[in-house]
């Protein structure tokens, strides 16, 4: 809905009052606190950054990897079924998945200094836990940080920017001038194939080219790609960290080669192949689900401000594997975007701060995270407004039509 007559300006930023209708129907209020009000019901205490026991997560994370391991391949060849050992080296490998993508979190809180108290002793974890898992620390480190100084800003943010309208007709090969109304309904068919794109293949070719990230016309496809250290992601003070990243990354690949010479390419697929690439599920996962939703808006650059776009996120819940094995990251996701730099287990106590802060903007939701994969991937197809304020619509049918 457009602004009222109510509303005023805030300084010169953004718009006081504002509100939107989510897909669902229901009425979005745009918050209008201050990071001041927030940060002010933040336990002091939830700050602190203690390395021993940050270490102790990752030297937890590796001895949950090496149990898992020294059962699977002690127990497992001598099972003495040709197709239920497959079935159990399968099993294995995705269950290796969980502590690989507790690492990676681990890692990735590296990258917002929410390790220790040193930059030098993040960096040199992050880098070495990310290289084992074929991630360029620093490159992901920068554009991740520019994510977070820009979450919800539709020109400016970094990773799931949706798609406009004009950008959707393009995607689908008509004119702007086309209804959408006219355009066909994705068949259950075409969205189960997406998805499957999306999580078993998103993440590489988001290192790779940037998709779903931010569009830089003039540049080819690759040279966007997070291993060019003269990429336009970043900035020219970057050059020698995105080097070191793509040095841990052929490093990795050595390794793998010594692997497979070593013990042989079957013992490196299950140990470390199928495990990654199911972490890399993982990550999309968590990642897609966490900003997508059909309750969360987006921001035109003159109504966005920090405070909105941290609160365009959403926390959920996944029990057991989200708490243990991906340290909360799924769960206290909302208070990440408003402090990256209190470690994962301050999390939960800092969180309870933020809800009481945020009131009736903090978003939770309970659903089953498989369902709200496929719903979300009917329904956020794109996004449309006419304030500044842009919620997500589709072609589907799904909740309100959208007016284009």
């Amino acid at each position: 809905m457009s602004a009222t007559l109510t509303q005023r300006r805030v300084g010169d930023k953004s718009t006081k009052g504002l509100s939107a209708i989510d897909t669902y129907g229901n009425e979005f209020k745009v918050p209008d606190y201050t990071i001041k009000e927030i940060l002010d019901k933040i336990p002091k205490p939830c700050y602190e950054r203690r390395l021993t026991s940050s270490f102790y997560y990752v030297f937890r994370d590796i001895a949950v990897c090496l149990a898992f391991g020294y059962v699977a391949n002690t127990y497992i060849p001598m099972v003495p079924n040709m197709a239920l050992r497959g079935v159990l080296w399968a099993a294995y490998s995705v269950l290796l998945s969980l502590p690989y993508t507790g690492l990676w979190v681990v890692g990735h809180e590296c990258g917002h200094h929410a390790f220790s108290d040193y930059v030098a002793v993040d960096d040199t974890v992050g880098w070495i836990i990310h290289s084992y898992l074929y991630v360029p620390y620093f490159s992901w480190k920068f554009s991740h940080g520019k994510h977070h100084k820009a979450t919800g800003h539709l020109t400016r943010d970094m990773v799931f920017v949706p798609k406009t309208v004009e950008e959707f007709k393009k995607d689908h090969g008509v004119d702007s001038r086309v209804k959408l109304s006219e355009l066909a309904e994705d068949t259950p068919i075409q969205t189960l194939t997406s998805l499957l794109m999306q999580q078993f293949g998103g993440w590489w070719w988001y290192l790779l080219t940037n998709v779903s990230g931010q569009k830089y016309p003039g540049h080819s496809t690759f040279a966007v790609s997070h291993y060019n250290p003269v990429s336009p992601i970043f900035e020219k003070r970057d050059f020698w960290y995105i080097v070191l990243s793509d040095i841990g990354v052929l490093a990795q690949t050595f390794v793998c080669y010594q692997w497979c010479k070593s013990f042989g390419a079957f013992h490196w697929a299950v140990n470390w192949l199928v495990p990654y690439i199911f972490t890399n599920h993982w990550l999309v996962f968590i990642t897609y689900l966490q900003h997508t939703d059909m309750t969360l808006p987006h921001y035109d650059s003159n109504e966005w401000t920090f405070a909105r776009g941290a609160a365009a996120t959403i926390d959920r819940d996944f029990g057991f594997i989200g708490w243990f094995f991906f340290h909360d990251i799924i769960e206290t996701h909302v208070l990440h975007h408003y402090v990256s730099r209190i470690p994962h287990y301050n999390a939960r106590p800092a969180t309870d701060g933020l809800k009481e802060a945020m009131g009736s903007h903090y978003r939770y939701s309970g659903e089953s995270m498989w369902k709200t994969l496929w719903n979300s991937a009917r329904a956020c197809q794109f996004v449309e407004g006419e304030n500044g304020v842009r919620m997500f619509r589709n072609v589907n049918g799904v909740g309100v039509a959208p007016k284009s």
